[in-house]
């Protein structure tokens, strides 16, 4: 079962991957509404005709488009399955996250005191005099994947009990994945419960170049 479990984990995580492009999500917006000519993808995209042709082979492999050939034209249209639901949900998922973000901006504008953010140029200050812990609140596994260089992985589910792994006479400064992810924000309420000074890097892991693995 585990194997069949992991299998079936590859296969989404490959589907994801070809996703994970701005110009496919475009074409497959653009076929979803009714069967198109390369060329005519090309154009609605603002592609060329090689580059719409090579995103829409990896689409086509994948399984989310099938091909038609009339004379020399080449026609594209959704393959069967509950891929308009998928380009749905991916559409909420994205509005759900910009929502946060605005709310999260709202908040460090309306209630800074609750925020307390710090900037990248402090923060980078801070670690080298050595004067800031710097904790990662992702889980275990992102946190292998790479992480900010001199940071600590406690994830935020376990921060609570965790707490004591903290040095106290450092102020904390805790970051997860991105400005949406509200792991940070909430372990800064956490730490400061529990009678730590704390702070949060907005950005996460996202625009940190090089980060570090283990």
């Amino acid at each position: 079962m585990t194997d069949m479990k992991t299998q079936q984990h590859q296969h989404i995580a490959e589907l994801a991957r070809t996703l994970g492009h701005a110009h496919r999500l475009n074409l497959l917006e653009q076929i979803a509404a009714g069967e198109l000519a390369v060329e005519q993808l090309a154009q609605q995209c603002e592609l060329s005709v090689a580059n719409a042709s090579q995103h829409l082979q990896h689409l086509r492999r994948a399984g989310f488009v099938q091909t038609r050939r009339d004379g020399k034209r080449v026609f594209y249209r959704l393959s069967p399955g509950p891929i308009p639901q998928v380009l749905a949900a991916l559409g909420q998922l994205a509005a759900f996250n910009r929502a946060a973000i605005r709310e999260l901006m709202s908040d460090s504008v309306s209630a800074p005191e609750h925020l307390e953010a710090i900037s990248r140029e402090e923060l980078l200050e801070r670690l080298q005099d050595h004067s800031v812990t710097l904790l990662d609140v992702r889980p275990a596994e992102e946190f292998a994947q790479g992480h900010l260089p001199g940071a600590i992985n406690i994830p935020f589910t376990e921060l609570q009990q965790r707490l004591g792994e903290l040095p106290a006479s450092h102020e904390v400064v805790a970051y997860c994945r991105g400005p949406w992810c509200v792991f940070s924000r909430d372990a800064v309420t956490a730490l400061k419960a529990g009678g730590f000074r704390a702070r949060h890097y907005l950005q996460g892991v996202e625009q940190w170049p090089g980060l570090l693995q283990d």
